[in-house]
This record gives C-alpha cells, structure tokens and sequence, in this order.
C-alpha cells in the first residue's frame, strides 16, 4: 500500500440520540467534540440518528406488509391480467 494516502484508523464513539446508548468501536470518522469513556480516556464522538439499538428490525418492532393483500385488491379493483 502507498503510504500516506490512507485516513487515521483511531477509536472513536458513536452515540445514538434515540436511545441513549454509545459503543466504542474504531474508525475513520472525525469529530470535534470528544467524550469521557468508561475506561477514564477521552475519544472523538460522532452522534448517529439510528443504530441497532433504535432500529426497528433490531428491536423487533418492525412491521410486516401484506404483500398478498395488495395484489388481491389491485386485481379486484383492475381486473386479472388476460392470459396470451
């Protein structure tokens, strides 16, 4: 690999704003604000909308769609396709 073209690979904190909760996990984000971690050192933070723990198919709160019912519906409301 070439050197010096590759982003800073480092430690940083990701914070979901739904939930509340925050990970560690290494990356190449940047951030301006830091936060004080568990372990007492001080990381880059980067404040994320959804992660697995808010997102609905994680948590299993997901909705499932009546796909089958659709199709009906559009043929009662348009007819059956006439066969070739």
């Amino acid at each position: 690999m070439r050197e010096g073209i590759h982003p800073e690979y480092r430690p940083v904190v990701f914070r979901d704003r739904a939930a509340g909760h925050a990970f560690l996990t290494r990356s190449t984000m940047t951030s301006e604000r830091t936060i004080a971690w568990e372990d007492g050192r001080t990381y880059p933070v980067v404040d994320v909308e959804i992660s697995n723990v808010s997102h609905p198919f994680y948590t299993g709160t997901a909705r499932v769609l009546d796909t089958a019912g659709r199709v009906e519906r559009f043929e009662r409301r348009y007819g059956k396709r006439g066969g070739a």
